[in-house]
């Protein structure tokens, strides 16, 4: 047996952004502040959706979804920094260490799927316009999203089953916020091939391959709106897809972009703080994008809070 595993871990540090003392109320500030925002606006999304009876169609459907996955995947690791910032604390022991890291690898890879899923979504609706409720059925609608949660729950399964095998030895501390696989890997004192071919693989089947059908989908797109003669068809069917296009630049963007900034500057305090750009800011930015120009949305958040005050107004009666 080798000298790697005489060590039983049992708790990682998680470094954060800055060991500064007086920086840890700022941070605990914004990060509170940008969670409740999250849950909130997605919240209002699920709850726009849910009862107002006009929604109740795919794209909602789609988007009530990817609603619930916001507020998931900033629940993973969001509260957990919020504590250890509180009780002065970077411990997080090696069991939640490996959960955060299952649930953040699930969730980003159901982003992933979701937005594939919208994408053929608004193809349909544009393409096949006169087939669309006939297509987009209830049934191929469930089956979509369900197949979504199995391939990314299994893909998290993967990868977290193989981190299990990996050996530590004396560096336990993780320069970042949460539990990220990547820098994980890198603290493991055993051999970690499997765990970067596996973790590549995932990238690219999660990654690209949701990324290559977004194309594919918007592809069809442009080519149907250019056969629109007026002017105003064109401008309604691309209003459509302004919102779902806006959330996939960036979600897609900011990843890309972490992960280029990952490679040039190789710091991991570097990484950690583009991180929060997909992590937290795309799931904070992701309401606002959907209800800021969706008309539909607004007259259900209007209706629903309208009924809210109307009952509340008849029990004081």
């Amino acid at each position: 047996m080798g000298p790697e595993n005489d060590t039983l871990i049992s708790e990682f540090l998680l470094l954060g952004f800055s060991e500064e003392p007086a920086l840890q109320a700022l941070i605990f500030g914004l990060f509170l502040s940008t969670y409740l925002i999250t849950v909130l606006g997605n919240l209002l999304i699920i709850l726009a959706v849910s009862s107002d009876s006009h929604l109740h169609t795919p794209m909602y459907f789609f988007l009530s979804n990817l609603s619930l996955l916001d507020i998931s995947v900033t629940s993973t690791i969001i509260p957990k920094m919020l504590w250890n910032i509180q009780t002065q604390s970077k411990v997080i022991t090696y069991a939640g260490c490996i959960t955060q890291m299952y649930f953040f690898i699930f969730f980003g890879g159901l982003d992933d799927f979701l937005l594939a899923v919208m994408a053929y979504d608004r193809y349909v609706a544009i393409c096949h316009p006169l087939h669309y409720m006939v297509i987009m059925n209830p049934r191929l609608c469930g089956l979509l999203v369900l197949m979504s949660w199995i391939m990314s729950a299994l893909n998290s399964l993967v990868e977290s089953l193989i981190m299990l095998q990996l050996s530590f030895c004396t560096d336990f501390e993780i320069p970042h916020y949460f539990c990220e696989i990547k820098q994980m890997v890198q603290l493991a004192c055993s051999d970690t091939y499997l765990n970067t071919m596996v973790m590549y693989f995932g990238v690219v089947l999660l990654g690209g391959g949701p990324l290559v059908g977004i194309l594919y989908s918007y592809s069809k797109i442009v080519s149907s709106i250019r056969g629109i003669s007026s002017a105003q068809g064109k401008y309604k069917a691309f209003s459509t897809c302004a919102s779902h296009l806006s959330v996939v630049s960036l979600f897609y963007g900011t990843s890309l972009g972490v992960y280029l900034s990952s490679a040039v500057t190789q710091s991991s305090y570097s990484s950690a703080a583009a991180s929060v750009m997909y992590t937290v800011v795309t799931p904070m930015l992701n309401p606002f994008i959907y209800s800021l120009r969706n008309k539909d949305i607004k007259r259900a958040l209007k209706r629903f809070f309208g009924m809210s005050c109307t009952k509340g107004t008849i029990m004081l009666r």
